[in-house]
């Protein structure tokens, strides 16, 4: 008899750059839950983003292929309806696939203001929802408190009261339990209260309606077309930790950036420090709240460890002054490395091994990860991997295929210049193994090379060093 499919969990912020967390020794940052949940992970250390800007790193993840070559070369370009994704792949091996929050993938009007209602109420249409069977997010707009959402069961956006992280993270729980038969909120009640969304003036209230519990969980139970046997994929895309920083964090008491411990790289006595001191202490008050409302989702039976796999990851990350340097595109590490953590569940049979192409539509060789010490204790894996992969190795998980592979170099890249404040003055391509790192100016001209080894805040730049020519030709060939 085959083992039952796995469930399988994506929880994708932006913005959170893989220092900062508590497990990964950030002092600064309070994330009780993802500690506990990085003690019963792999935690993928060497982790990137193969873009770090949102729609590229997006794009990426879901399909498994590269910007541009997936149709996203510029911030504004839409990921174009039909394009195959990781929910295709899925829906095709029998699972309900579901997708909570942040879209960034759609049509977006590039006049409008980037931060308020005009982007966060714009309507994805459902062809243009990457091939998920339930859908219920917003595009963007940068909306940390009271987003608006739409989608599967929603026609038109509708306002829902609370921190962004707590309701979008409450209403993937409770689609979790409708599709397990435990009701409209089920054991989501623990996470602080239902969410359904009954319009008023086009605002989604807390319920407290005359709706019956037993007719609200029939009448979602069909509205997420699945039941209690079917292996489920469920994507929980949070906005948070992305500015703007000084947003209400669900209560949770901003600190004095001058408490903050800073690392080297960022410049003293001046602007940078004092800005990156404002920032930061806003940026780890989103992370504490971000942290509490996925502890609280995990905690709520949406994941049970026998049955499901749980990723946790973010787009990209933020430069927060080092190098005197903010918010992304960089190709520095507090830009491009990322958070990867892969909790698997406690049990698992032996698996077989497949051939594919590691696409958004089938599992290559390269993903096949192994399931040793899943839910034992947790583990480091220092492989050079990329939020490009994810596709292929959750295909490999999905398919109980076991055999391990070492990736031992990432490719990063920036394919065009995004001309807002802040960001990267440049298109540049890399690559990055867990010791180097080589980066390219669009002409092959060399920009960047580092020895992480020696140098992991990235202070030393050896790119014009004649005593590193042939190890950066090496490394030039593969970027």
């Amino acid at each position: 008899m085959c083992a039952p499919k796995p469930n399988i969990l994506w929880i994708v912020t932006t913005q959170w750059r893989a220092q900062a967390c508590g497990y990964a020794g950030d002092p600064n940052a309070r994330t009780p839950y993802l500690d506990a949940l990085a003690a019963e992970s792999v935690n993928y250390t060497q982790a990137v983003t193969p873009h770090p800007f949102g729609p590229f790193a997006r794009a990426a993840l879901l399909t498994g292929v590269p910007s541009p070559a997936n149709g996203v070369r510029d911030y504004f370009d839409p990921l174009q309806p039909g394009t195959r994704t990781i929910a295709h792949a899925l829906n095709e091996q029998g699972y309900a696939t579901a997708f909570f929050g942040k879209w960034h993938l759609g049509w977006r009007d590039p006049r409008a203001p980037m931060v308020g209602e005009a982007h966060a109420r714009t309507v994805v249409p459902p062809d243009a929802r990457g091939g998920f069977g339930f859908w219920e997010g917003f595009e963007s707009g940068f909306q940390l408190n009271d987003p608006w959402l739409h989608g599967t069961r929603l026609a038109e956006p509708t306002r829902f009261e609370g921190y962004q992280s707590d309701v979008l993270c409450e209403r993937a729980a409770e689609w979790v339990a409708e599709g397990e038969g435990r009701g409209a909120r089920g054991n989501a009640r623990s996470a602080g209260g239902g969410w359904q969304g009954r319009v008023e003036g086009g605002v989604g209230l807390r319920a407290r309606d005359e709706v019956s519990e037993g007719a609200r969980a029939r009448a979602d139970r069909r509205a997420t077309g699945r039941g209690p046997s079917v292996p489920w994929f469920c994507v929980v895309s949070l906005e948070s930790p992305h500015p703007p920083y000084d947003a209400p964090a669900a209560g949770v008491v901003v600190r004095d950036g001058r408490d903050l411990v800073l690392a080297a790289n960022v410049p003293r006595g001046g602007e940078a420090e004092a800005r990156a001191r404002r920032e930061l202490a806003g940026y780890y008050a989103h992370i504490e709240a971000t942290d509490r409302a996925i502890g609280r989702m995990l905690a709520s039976g949406v994941a049970d460890p026998a049955r499901t796999i749980v990723v946790f990851t973010s787009a990209h990350g933020d430069m927060h002054g080092a190098h005197g340097l903010y918010r992304k595109g960089w190709p520095y590490e507090e830009s491009v490395r990322v958070p990867l953590l892969v909790r698997r569940p406690h049990e698992r049979g032996a698996g077989g091994e497949g051939r594919g192409t590691g696409d958004g539509g089938s599992a290559s060789a390269e993903a096949m990860e192994d399931w040793q010490g899943a839910g034992v204790g947790g583990r480091e894996d220092d492989s050079a991997v990329s939020l490009v992969n994810l596709p292929a190795m959750t295909l490999a998980w999905a398919s109980g295929l076991t055999r391990q592979a070492s990736r031992l170099a990432a490719h990063i890249s920036m394919p065009s210049v995004v001309a807002l404040p802040h960001q990267c003055d440049r298109v540049w391509r890399g690559v990055r193994t867990k010791t180097r790192k080589l980066v390219l100016n669009a002409d092959g001209s060399h920009w960047l090379f580092f020895d992480l080894e020696q140098d992991p805040l990235e202070m030393k730049n050896l790119a014009g060093d004649p005593a590193r020519a042939e190890e950066i030709a090496g490394l030039a060939v593969q970027a």
